[in-house]
């Protein structure tokens, strides 16, 4: 498959081939679920923690006799059953992360990068290298690739160079990512996805 090259002035500088096999059917659906499953569950912090009567400040001693006062038993302040006393069940600190596999992480990207392609959201350039680190530069290029500034848009550089990062950075739902760890989450995620020839390369190598 071909696809328009251009550069970050809008002009056209020819065509790129897509250097790996595109997937036309269903299958890498379940691929995409597990992947983007698995990196939102890495995300979540797991910190999360509540005391138990064994860990709450107060006393073992027994608030009164076991008999004879015609209250109700206790046996601790810290019980569960008490203002100020331990969590039963709570949160406990724990690691939501999940094992995917190489490939399948490869065959979700693969399936995630056909979709773009077929939605007609991927743009290609020869190279997203900025003259300065101002943001309206950047703006510049995105309206001369014809990407509306308020969608959200996915940047992928092989080396992203200084510039590209600090006129990057305070653009609200512009996000810069390396071709070399994006995932199959960020291409879903955005709604335009710019990628460079030496990007669009580097992924095509991941994906062999």
């Amino acid at each position: 498959m071909n696809l328009s090259l251009h550069s970050i002035d809008g002009k056209n500088h020819g065509e790129v081939t897509i250097g790996f096999e595109l997937i036309e059917d269903g299958r890498g659906t379940q691929a995409v679920h597990d992947t983007v499953v698995a990196f939102r569950a890495g995300n979540r912090s797991g910190t999360a923690n509540t005391k138990t009567k064994g860990e709450v400040q107060g006393s073992g001693k027994k608030p009164w006799k076991q008999k004879g006062t015609g209250r109700a038993r206790a046996g601790m302040k810290r019980s569960p059953l008490w203002v100020g006393g331990g969590v039963v069940f709570g949160p406990r600190p724990r690691d939501f992360s999940k094992k995917v596999n190489r490939v399948t992480k490869q065959l979700a990207l693969r399936k995630a990068l056909s979709a773009r392609l077929s939605a007609g959201d991927l743009v290609a350039v020869d190279s997203f290298t900025l003259a300065d680190n101002k943001t309206k530069t950047f703006l510049r290029a995105l309206d001369a690739l014809k990407i509306d500034s308020s969608s959200s848009v996915l940047v992928l550089e092989d080396k992203p160079g200084k510039n590209l990062l600090l006129a990057t950075r305070n653009v609200p739902g512009v996000e810069l990512a390396s071709a070399d760890s994006v995932n199959a989450y960020q291409i879903l995620l955005c709604d335009k996805l710019v990628v460079s020839k030496p990007a669009l390369e580097k992924i095509t190598e991941r994906l062999k």
